[in-house]
């Protein structure tokens, strides 16, 4: 069964109705399927199950075998041998929402005001971004739950339009009443099925310019049990960029690039954790964590959402240390 999460009142802002479970079969290939066409605006959409980008993406791959990089000791004492992860996601305000689209979605141009050069005005020549009218004036539209962004921290905002699988994602975003326009410290596009790269140099909505959603930890997708893809870390410095990030935020000598990936040992015993949480160390172990911004050490990004459970999510992951983990060999592909 297709399950959607969304917030009734949202949608009725939006001018939608939430879309109702289907009890049809699911496909036998659903990452073949753009699902739900011409669908209302929902808040934490599962996309029917489709992965985001294709299966040989970074985000994807399986490095369960890729070699250990000779200083991944190096890099583990600099963080801290005992520190513990965190999970940076939970029940609004906590984690990073998304939205889904549908195609008919009207853009709406963004006026960027700390890395235009670096920034996508649309895709490929179009302007604007696919910015539901509710995320003005509705919360948990764009990270920290303030509507319209707010003005205190990072205020993610990112959008999916489903139906032409395409990925707008914004940093800083901020609905600006008093000059009626929406702007953005920066902001990229991608096109989900597609592995192309930002520029080299160039940053995206995260420092390392790599795309965030696809590297969130999803609920529908733990819930499943088939979580198939790496997660975002964030560390407290960082030293330049390898493959595949773009941009460097930091030159600390001794620190982690952005682009660097660590990965849970497989020695580590998961049988005692409840499923949903197995199924996020599993991905740990197979598709690892990449560094992507700088933060507190050992920060795993998910996504805001009410149904995660506080106190099942922050011992899990605690037990958890950066020991735990190797970083294998920079640049690796």
């Amino acid at each position: 069964m297709r399950k959607l999460v969304s917030l009734c009142a949202i949608l009725a802002a939006c001018g939608g109705t939430p879309s109702l479970p289907s009890d049809s079969p699911a496909p036998s290939n659903p990452e073949s399927r753009v699902p739900n066409p011409g669908s209302p605006v929902v808040l934490t959409d599962d996309f029917g199950g489709r992965q985001l980008f294709p299966a040989d993406n970074w985000w994807n791959q399986d490095i369960s075998t890729a070699p250990i990089d000779p200083q991944s000791d190096a890099y583990i004492n600099f963080i801290g041998r005992t520190r513990g992860a965190h999970p940076d996601f939970g029940p609004p305000p906590y984690g990073i929402p998304y939205v889904g689209v549908g195609g008919s979605q009207a853009r709406v141009p963004i006026t960027f005001v700390d890395y235009g050069s670096e920034s996508d005005p649309g895709f490929r020549g179009e302007n604007g971004y696919p910015v539901p009218d509710a995320a003005k004036s509705q919360p948990n539209f764009t990270e920290g739950g303030a509507p319209g962004g707010g003005t205190d921290g990072d205020r993610h905002l990112l959008i999916v339009d489903r139906d032409r699988w395409l990925l707008y994602e914004l940093f800083a975003a901020r609905w600006n009443a008093s000059r009626e326009r929406w702007e953005a410290g920066s902001g990229a596009v991608f096109d989900l099925s597609s592995n192309a790269r930002r520029p080299e140099g160039w940053t995206s909505a995260d420092a390392a310019g790599l795309a965030i959603l696809p590297g969130l930890v999803r609920y529908d997708e733990a819930l499943r049990g088939s979580v198939r893809h790496a997660f975002r870390l964030t560390v407290r410095q960082t030293n330049g960029f390898v493959w595949p990030a773009s941009h460097r935020a930091g030159s600390t000598a001794g620190a982690l690039p952005m682009g660097a990936r660590l990965r849970l040992k497989a020695s580590k015993d998961l049988t005692r954790y409840p499923a949903q949480i197995q199924s996020m160390f599993r991905a740990m172990q197979t598709y690892g964590l990449i560094v992507a911004d700088n933060g507190s050490d050992m920060y795993v990004t998910g996504v805001m959402d009410a149904r995660w459970n506080n106190s099942e999510l922050n011992p899990a992951f605690a037990s958890l240390t950066a020991a735990d983990f190797d970083v294998i060999q920079l640049g690796w592909r």
